[in-house]
């Protein structure tokens, strides 16, 4: 039975090179993201290159959206077997510009959009003792700030403390959980 991998902010950057490696590897990658045509392209070059994938809209700030998008994968494939918690956004703002919304909006996705795709796989995963997810953190959550980017650095962190809790919590069911922490990535 193919492997079922879902990929959040799977259009550009560290997410197309993952879904493009689950490809390559057989899985079948649901590549999700807010940017549907950067989405539907990695599709496109997931099949022309023999591989199997879908694309699904989904912006991790809902959790509505995050729980319709794993149904519907479940229903049509009956499993996620691995999740790639990748949408993520930096943007430059110096600590005097930064307002509440601008930290809130960056937490919403950098950190609650991970446990907001993998919450709803859990039932699924925990039946079948089986599952695994990675998680996006980075270097700059784990070994140094980065100027003007304060909101990035600390909710990158609160990334590596979601990991631990997480792969603590879920390994008695089996399901692994992971972070990985790039440096730069020119995206």
């Amino acid at each position: 039975m193919t492997d079922i991998t879902l990929i959040t902010g799977a259009g550009i950057g560290i997410g197309r090179a993952a879904a493009l490696a689950f490809a390559k590897a057989g899985s079948h990658v649901v590549v999700t993201d807010v940017l549907e045509a950067a989405g539907q392209a990695v599709v496109a070059d997931i099949t022309a290159a023999g591989g199997s994938a879908e694309f699904m809209a989904l912006d991790v700030r809902s959790t509505e959206g995050a729980n319709a998008v794993v149904a519907a994968v479940e229903a049509r494939h009956g499993k996620i077997d691995t999740i790639v918690a990748n949408a993520g956004i930096a943007h430059r703002v110096p600590l005097p510009q930064l307002t509440d919304e601008k930290w809130d909006h960056t937490f919403d996705i950098d950190l609650k959009g991970i446990y907001r795709v993998v919450r709803p796989a859990l039932p699924g995963m925990k039946a079948r003792k089986s599952g695994s997810v990675v998680a996006l953190s980075s270097i700059m959550g784990i070994a140094y700030g980065w100027d003007e980017h304060v909101h990035y650095s600390a909710a990158k962190a609160g990334v590596v403390g979601l990991v631990r809790g997480l792969a603590v919590e879920l390994a008695r069911d089996g399901i692994r959980v992971n972070g990985v922490a790039p440096g730069y990535i020119r995206t």
